[in-house]
């Protein structure tokens, strides 16, 4: 079950349509304008339309199973007493003292440069129901961090 925001399952909806109405024609165009250039066993063109066609067909299965499971999540019922999905954490981490901000959102839904964390990170995980004031030490790949918790917010 993927959890997501309203916002989130709309842009997934939008960009699931987008595909389906303008990407599949292009692609299928392609496939036919290849086709068109003759001997089909020596036409690279047409196998790497071919090809987009599956990669962009595999796209658009994979959306639909993400919007089938998708559980969007009622924001009016959250608290900020403790970090969880939708919710914004201010935290430092503890040895440079840098300040961080995420939201922690569904796997679909992450994006680093608007500050949005997938809930599957290891970064998330390690602060999931922890609150404000919390000292907690992550793990991540390049080792251990630790990071406090300074504000959770909506």
């Amino acid at each position: 079950m993927a959890y997501m925001s309203q916002e989130g399952y709309d842009k997934l909806v939008a960009e699931l349509q987008r595909l389906e109405s303008i990407e599949r024609p292009k692609a299928s165009a392609a496939i036919a304008e290849a086709r068109d250039k003759g001997d089909l066993s020596e036409n690279s063109e047409y196998d790497a339309a071919k090809e987009a066609q599956a990669k962009l067909e595999a796209k658009i299965n994979q959306m639909k199973a993400t919007l089938a499971n998708a559980k969007i999540i009622d924001t009016s019922r959250l608290s900020a007493d403790s970090v969880q999905i939708l919710t914004r954490v201010d935290m430092t981490n503890m040895t440079t003292k840098a300040k961080m901000s995420y939201t922690i959102v569904s796997e679909s839904e992450a994006n680093l440069r608007e500050g949005k964390i997938s809930i599957t990170t290891p970064i998330a995980q390690g602060l999931l129901n922890h609150k404000v004031g919390d000292e907690v030490e992550v793990k991540i790949p390049r080792g251990t961090i630790k990071l406090r918790i300074d504000n959770i917010s909506i």
